[in-house]
């Protein structure tokens, strides 16, 4: 009777009878038969579909991975292998890169058998294509044993799109081993005719050296061609197997377009300087004949600074508007008494290398200098610049309200330029960077109290 009451008092206190708590616990096991017909049918964390193998049993079911539809783990595979040829084929073609310098550089030189304009004539930059690759594959290296012990054994942390992206500044020296390697060739055969030294020591090398796999020094030196004409087929088929959400699909396909337009630019150069061969075509639309001539726009300003490749930045280029007003009062007639010429301008920048393990560290050092270039639109074929270089250290950028279109850049002591962009966004894109680095290079405060009473012959100064 004490229970009975005691039951009673319970089923009082928590509001609940027999009949209540008889439905809530149905309805607590078709929520838990829901679940785990959710957890058997759950789709796909690829590619959302909903297409898995109707799996009851709860062993089975830890058993799948990553909860993977058949297609995306074909699509893992594909991925992971692919990633894998990249990576392998780099240390390859790097071992065949060691070969040429060790089996056949250094014995040369240390036997006399060419002198060292010879060789630098024969073997070109390839010492700057070894340390590239070395650099490169390091990263690469890293990224792959990184994914293995977090657990990912599918790779699907590893970006080889930004990765590559980072080490873009390795396609110039690609270049120019490229455009030498024509009289690389006409030059072994010629000396090796000459001298019977150095064609005793190829044949016997070749012959007798295993190392060398029985393949001559004219098949080693055609390894960086093959490799940067491989890049774009080995970036291809890790994009086909990447799903669009990934986050390294956009890196992907802008490396892909990146090394495709230097190829084309090389092969452009290479009809310039009157050669026959070409490397891998392949087809231009408008995006990659923009790039191409943004490669030959950098060139010509990189010559024009001086700068090492690896400390410089190109922070925008493109196309802008020019003009070169009179006087200081053209705010007051405003913009449209000026005449605009179109001109290429890049903002180039001189960083200090906080790192040297990559050619771009992540932390890019603090600012050294920093330029404007000119260039004119294409003439015969070739950019001309309007000008020296215009250094941020002397000048002072400023824009007005009564003409936000447009911002005036004055260079101390001589000109004043006022550039705009056919869309006002980018014109303002272009004053935010410029003022930004010209600030950054210390001087600012200095320059900025000397403008008035230097330039500007009008009470009409601008911030």
């Amino acid at each position: 009777a004490t229970r009975t009451k005691s039951a009673d008092v319970e089923r009082a206190d928590s509001g609940i009878g027999q009949m209540p708590a008889r439905k809530w616990r149905n309805r607590a096991s078709e929520t838990l038969s829901s679940l785990q017909a959710w957890e058997a049918h759950r789709p796909c964390t690829d590619c959302g579909e909903r297409d898995l193998p109707a799996e009851t049993d709860v062993q089975n079911c830890n058993q799948r991975r990553a909860d993977l539809c058949e297609k995306c783990r074909k699509r893992r595979t594909e991925r992971k292998e692919s990633v894998l040829e990249f990576v392998n084929t780099e240390a390859s073609y790097g071992e065949d890169l060691r070969i040429i310098k060790e089996e056949f550089y250094l014995p040369m030189q240390a036997a006399g058998l060419l002198s060292q304009e010879q060789l630098l004539g024969i073997f070109s930059n390839i010492q700057e294509l070894i340390d590239l690759n070395e650099n490169f594959l390091e990263i690469l290296q890293e990224e792959i044993d990184q994914a293995f012990d977090q657990g990912d054994d599918d790779l699907m942390t590893v970006c080889i799109g930004e990765i590559f992206l980072e080490f873009v500044n390795m396609l110039p020296a690609f270049q120019t081993y490229c455009l030498q390697q024509s009289s690389s060739v006409n030059m072994l055969n010629a000396l090796e005719k000459e001298k019977e030294l150095l064609r005793i020591f190829l044949n016997v090398s070749q012959n007798d050296n295993t190392a060398l796999r029985r393949m001559n020094l004219r098949s080693f030196l055609m390894a960086p061609l093959q490799r940067v004409t491989k890049y774009p087929l080995l970036l291809s088929r890790i994009i086909k197997a990447t799903t669009e959400y990934h986050p390294d699909h956009g890196s992907l396909r802008e490396a892909k377009s990146r090394i495709e337009s230097h190829l084309e630019h090389i092969n452009m150069k290479t009809k310039q300087e009157g050669n026959t061969w070409t490397l891998r075509s392949f087809r231009q639309d408008s995006k990659k004949k923009r790039e191409v001539i943004n490669i030959e726009m950098r060139e010509t300003a990189l010559k024009t600074v001086g700068w090492l490749r690896e400390e410089t930045r190109f922070v925008m280029e493109g196309s802008l508007q020019l003009a070169q007003p009179p006087d200081g009062q053209w705010v007051k007639k405003g913009s449209k008494t000026l005449k605009f010429q179109n001109m290429q301008v890049l903002l180039l920048v001189n960083m200090k290398r906080v790192s040297e393990s990559s050619l771009e560290s992540a932390e890019p050092g603090p600012v050294k200098d920093a330029v404007l270039v000119l260039i004119r639109d294409k003439n015969n074929g070739k950019f001309h610049l309007l000008r020296e270089p215009l250094r941020l250290s002397n000048c002072i950028v400023s824009t007005d309200p009564d003409c936000d279109d447009t911002f005036e850049l004055i260079e101390i002591r001589r000109e004043a330029f006022v550039f705009r962009d056919s869309d006002r966004a980018r014109t303002h894109h272009w004053f935010r960077q410029i003022r930004r680095y010209s600030r950054e290079l210390g001087s600012w405060k200095k320059r900025r109290n000397a403008l008035p009473n230097i330039m500007i012959s009008t009470p009409h100064t601008r911030p």
